[in-house]
């Protein structure tokens, strides 16, 4: 792993440097599993009692014929922030919230990823870049 890790949430907030990546994702689920997957490179996927969840590009999705339940962009916080970090989620959700931003975090070993609504998708990195501010004073 490169850098440093962080585990306090003030550093975590003060170190996390917002990025917005380029594509719209929207969340389907797929009954069942095993070849229900196939045809489909989804950037996530978790397994729930009423079946797998993925998270796909807009497009694919769209042409698979899924019913979109909106449209999202990703926001990737750029600081390795440790899976048994505290805080990260809450601030950068609570902030969020407050703008009146929905989100939907996803935790992955390197990185935090914030999937907002594509609409929000600007206001929400500049909500989030001030978050960071703060934490940085």
């Amino acid at each position: 792993m490169n850098g440093q890790v962080h585990r306090d949430r003030v550093a975590m907030v003060a170190n996390m440097t917002p990025i917005l990546q380029p594509g719209e994702w929207v969340f389907v689920s797929i009954p069942g599993g095993g070849t229900a997957l196939e045809g489909f490179e989804p950037l996530a996927i978790f397994r729930e009692a009423e079946g797998v969840s993925l998270l796909i590009e807009a497009r694919t999705a769209r042409a698979a014929g899924h019913v979109e339940a909106g449209v999202y962009r990703q926001i990737t916080l750029s600081v390795y922030s440790a899976l048994d970090g505290v805080g990260l989620t809450a601030a950068v959700a609570g902030a969020l919230a407050d703008a009146g931003i929905a989100c939907n975090m996803i935790a992955a070993f390197h990185h935090d990823h914030v999937f907002v609504p594509a609409e929000d998708a600007e206001r929400a990195l500049e909500v989030l870049r001030r978050l960071q501010a703060g934490a940085q004073a």
